[in-house]
């Protein structure tokens, strides 16, 4: 599975945003984003006035980066947002949202979408019963997104949820049941995205 690799906390810098990166760190005085809120490099600040193409770059960098996704994988996303039907940009985002390992983060089984996809694809979770490990799966409106039956998985997953410290979108819910699992409920849209993004931006960038 190809990565990013580097320092994480200066993507966040990059983008001038918090993206929640390294879990609940992110909500700690050790956050680098909030000791240090500049841009990475020497100097720490941007020289002049970005311009309208570095504004929809960094536009697209910042949902990539979030999501952690590789330009390939976008390119594939943007080609299949554009081939259906409704709002490019809210139909990317949802295509975003729906992967496997952004739904195991936002229902709280994991402290950031990098240990969801490292859980996924241990084995450690299932879709409607059926073990899935990969992070990129598309969930649908009714899918079950549960835990595997082993005491192992089903500790870690309970620990992340007792230090959850973030709000659950409206489109997922959790079952108070005792092997850890929720539902999607709905299709996520553009407003269930929890930071700010300006889709339009990002679809008139990639239809040059």
């Amino acid at each position: 599975m190809a990565r990013t690799l580097g320092a994480v906390c200066k993507r966040c810098r990059r983008e001038g945003v918090k993206l929640f990166l390294k879990g609940a760190r992110c909500d700690t005085a050790l956050c680098a984003f909030q000791r240090r809120p500049s841009a990475p490099g020497m100097h720490g600040f941007k020289r002049g006035k970005m311009t309208d193409y570095g504004m929809h770059l960094r536009e697209k960098q910042k949902v990539k980066t979030y999501y952690g996704v590789l330009e390939k994988q976008f390119r594939k996303y943007y080609q299949m947002a554009e081939r259906a039907k409704g709002n490019t940009g809210k139909v990317l985002m949802t295509l975003l949202e729906k992967r496997l390992d952004n739904i195991v983060y936002r229902l709280g089984f994991a402290s950031s979408r990098a240990q969801a996809r490292q859980i996924i694809a241990h084995g450690h979770i299932l879709v409607n019963g059926v073990k899935v490990d990969i992070a990129s799966f598309l969930v649908r409106a009714g899918d079950v997104i549960s835990v595997k039956n082993r005491k192992n998985s089903i500790e870690f997953v309970k620990s992340a949820l007792s230090s959850m410290n973030r709000e659950r979108p409206e489109f997922l819910v959790n079952n108070e049941t005792e092997i850890p699992s929720g539902v999607m409920l709905r299709d996520p849209v553009a407003d269930d995205v929890s930071i700010a993004v300006e889709p339009q931006l990002i679809v008139e960038l990639c239809s040059k």
